[in-house]
């Protein structure tokens, strides 16, 4: 288990809740650990090769969309990485992209096609998500009528915090706002059609993205359990909460155990690590082979090429 990276030489850049990214001049690396964070802090406990698992969906991931939007990664492959780097690879194989510079535009994109989460929150009081008028009669888990943008400030710390499509286009002009709200649509339209025939919904996910010679590409993860919420086909029922394959488990223990939000941070038990680790190998199988019970490796490769 890795749970932080320390590449004597490599200049760090952040290490974030859950991916350390060094600079390398005209490219980064980032290398996803596998802390796990829940309600804005980083939980003391780590599940086993999560940071695999998020490395090799978003480069599935990355693969499968470039046609919708160009993407930061160059590669996951060590080997192909600058020969500093090589001697750290037992460290790096299997988590870590060499991806692209980029401007990071400040603003995370979030789509929503399912009603969960803090979307079911304000529902319930104001019949809105982030300001957009749903209609009457929706319950918890309700697929919505059309996916729908819902933006939030992207924070350096803490809490990223809702905002509407005006508050969005202020912040980044209205042309790349436009573009965001269409490309971020279009990717998870793309996605969730895909992913359902493999028995997964996803209900919501979040992207970044980045300006690279004046183009608006992808970056940091995509549909991965950390950035989206993924629910089964088989098991959902309207009306309730979803089973998931995403961090959603462990907050649901939390809540469980009464965790006041605040230090200290409680430590996992053995059963939570090991059920959410079997979630997340769950998602990278039926998504990259729509086989829940196939082998995740194959001489010690994923099944993603």
């Amino acid at each position: 288990m890795v749970l932080e990276t320390n590449l004597k030489g490599i200049p760090l850049i952040s290490r974030g809740k859950v991916r350390d990214i060094y600079d390398l001049g005209s490219e980064l690396l980032i290398v996803a650990t596998d802390r796990i964070s829940a309600f804005d802090f980083i939980l003391p406990t780590g599940i086993p090769d999560k940071g695999k698992v998020l490395t090799e969906l978003s480069k599935f991931w990355f693969e499968l969309t470039k046609d919708i939007i160009p993407n930061h990664l160059i590669s996951t492959d060590v080997d192909e990485f600058p020969s500093n780097l090589r001697e750290y690879k037992s460290i790096l194989e299997g988590r870590s992209m060499l991806v692209k510079k980029t401007s990071v535009v400040p603003v995370e994109c979030v789509v929503r096609g399912w009603l969960a989460g803090s979307g079911w929150e304000e529902y319930q009081k104001s019949g809105t998500v982030c300001g957009i008028q749903l209609p009457k009669g929706l319950v918890e888990s309700s697929k919505l009528l059309t996916a729908i943008f819902t933006p939030t400030t992207k924070a350096t710390e803490g809490h990223d915090m809702p905002i509407n499509f005006e508050q969005c286009r202020k912040l980044v002009g209205d042309e790349v706002a436009d573009s965001l709200r269409r490309k971020s649509i279009a990717l998870y339209t793309f996605a969730a059609e895909y992913a359902r025939k493999k028995g997964i919904i996803i209900a919501d996910t979040k992207f970044e993205f980045g300006i690279l010679n004046n183009q608006i590409i992808l970056i940091d993860e995509v549909f991965t359990p950390d950035s989206s919420r993924f629910w089964s086909v088989s098991d959902y029922v309207e009306g309730e909460s979803q089973k998931s394959f995403d961090k959603q488990f462990v907050r649901d223990y939390l809540l469980s155990i009464k965790w006041n939000k605040q230090p200290p941070v409680p430590e996992l038990p053995d059963e939570i690590v090991k059920k959410t680790m079997e979630k997340y190998m769950d998602a990278v199988r039926l998504i990259t082979t729509g086989e829940k019970e196939k082998p995740l490796y194959e001489k010690g490769k994923y099944f993603v090429s």
